[in-house]
């Protein structure tokens, strides 16, 4: 009798039969290192990266190499954490080469799975045997669609405009009618959960190719959206007043004040956006949001843990927040302010000079602005990641001190190992 464990671990899906909870899959973006061991250490179940090119953040972040894929693929399993190549911008004929190249490193990497939009990524992937998942980018907006895609696919991220009722009833349908994958299990449903939302369906916008040649659908979007403009009447000269608002910048999504009915929607998978964003971000948003999600299962969801939990969400990067579409609303929510509307920010200090692994002591040279005793700090680096302490007690050449300046080496007693590499930053107000 043959074994079909065996026989589906040596078709590519072995990751698939890895043992999950019944816990709803937290998935963190990695733009590079540093975030990435930021994901690792705040709780994310899986991780979404893209390589060089032909991703969706091709411009917007510092991407890994082909190289890296060996050492995400270690770290990750050390921490049995999901690993996803996103493969899922538009494809021409000069892509395919560098599409096989990558599927194959992938592969060979043992990565868990390639999210890709393109016919071609999807055939080629399905023929070496690597798990696919369906971007947002082929907008799967109904049951039919998501049975066609189930001949490919165990994940389906559905398109960003359905509300949680639309959702449900996919998930529904899929229980119901036993709807299977490649791996022989049922479908898994990845909603975004929180992040940037673009005005264009699903991210499909063509605003950056026509104005500056560079395709938003091939990751190099200039963000033409995200600026203000004037609209004036060419006949009148008349000027139409949008109350200062960015009317094409959509406020950040955040689906943290009804996760609640995000879990009763049925989602397998809640993604977190922002490969482009800083570590601080990474590590912020994925602590809260793994917080929130253990608390949905041992029954301790509250109002007042979401207060605090909102509050955290604050201090990093964000437009603004909002619920999307998921709870029904017509109209979008617009920005009103270009950039961040973040209640910290964090200024450079120094970098690392040494570090004394008995006595757990780092050693960091002042070459920026000032540090004071009880002072919130950053320390991050593509191996040590987003850690944030307060600094209690620190030496100043071998002298205890309450502050340093520039040109100051000081010292003081961690619990994590830091690296040479590492930049020490100051969290201060915004």
């Amino acid at each position: 009798m043959i074994d079909v464990v065996n026989l589906l671990y040596f078709c590519g899906f072995k990751d698939n039969l890895m043992t999950k909870d019944n816990k709803i899959e937290l998935m963190a973006p990695a733009g590079n290192f540093t975030s990435l061991q930021a994901a690792l250490d705040n709780g994310a179940d899986s991780v979404y990266f893209g390589v060089e090119q032909l991703n969706m953040r091709a411009r917007a972040s510092i991407n890994f190499t082909l190289d890296d894929l060996p050492e995400i693929s270690r770290r990750c399993k050390e921490k049995g954490v999901r690993t996803y190549l996103t493969l899922n911008t538009i494809i021409y004929d000069h892509d395919l080469s560098i599409i096989r190249t990558l599927i194959d490193k992938a592969k060979e990497a043992d990565l868990t799975a390639v999210i890709a939009m393109d016919q071609a990524v999807i055939a080629y992937a399905r023929e070496v045997g690597m798990e696919i998942h369906i971007s947002t980018q082929i907008n799967v907006t109904n049951i039919e669609t998501v049975k066609f895609y189930a001949m490919f696919a165990d994940t389906i991220v559905l398109s960003r405009e359905l509300s949680l009722s639309q959702v449900k009833k996919i998930t529904n349908a899929i229980e119901k009618e036993q709807i299977k994958g490649p791996s022989g299990n049922l479908v898994e449903i990845e909603i975004f959960g929180h992040g940037a939302l673009c005005m264009a369906v699903s991210g499909k916008c063509y605003l950056s190719l026509h104005s500056h040649n560079s395709s938003a659908n091939r990751g190099a979007c200039k963000q033409n959206c995200r600026k203000k403009y004037t609209v004036i009447d060419q006949e009148s000269g008349f000027e139409i007043e949008l109350d200062n608002e960015y009317m094409m910048s959509p406020k950040d999504l955040c689906t943290l004040e009804f996760l609640d009915k995000v879990k009763d929607a049925g989602i397998k998978v809640l993604k977190i956006e922002g490969r482009g964003r800083a570590p601080e971000y990474v590590a912020t948003t994925i602590k809260t949001y793994r917080e929130a999600i253990d608390s949905l299962y041992d029954g301790t969801f509250s109002q007042e843990k979401v207060q605090a939990w909102m509050k955290s969400l604050e201090t990093v990067y964000n437009r603004g927040f909002w619920s999307g579409y998921y709870l029904g609303q017509k109209l979008g929510e617009w920005s009103k302010d270009p950039g961040s509307n973040a209640t910290q920010k964090k200024v450079y200090l120094g970098k690392g000079q040494h570090y004394y692994p008995k006595s757990d002591i780092a050693e960091f040279k002042i070459e920026a602005y000032d540090l004071k005793k009880g002072d919130t700090v950053l320390i991050q680096g593509p191996t040590t990641g987003s850690q944030e302490m307060v600094m209690e007690a620190f030496m100043v050449d071998d002298v205890t001190a309450d502050a340093a300046k520039k040109g100051d080496t000081i010292t003081f007693k961690t619990d994590f190992r830091v690296r040479n590499s590492d930049k020490l930053y100051k969290v201060i107000p915004n």
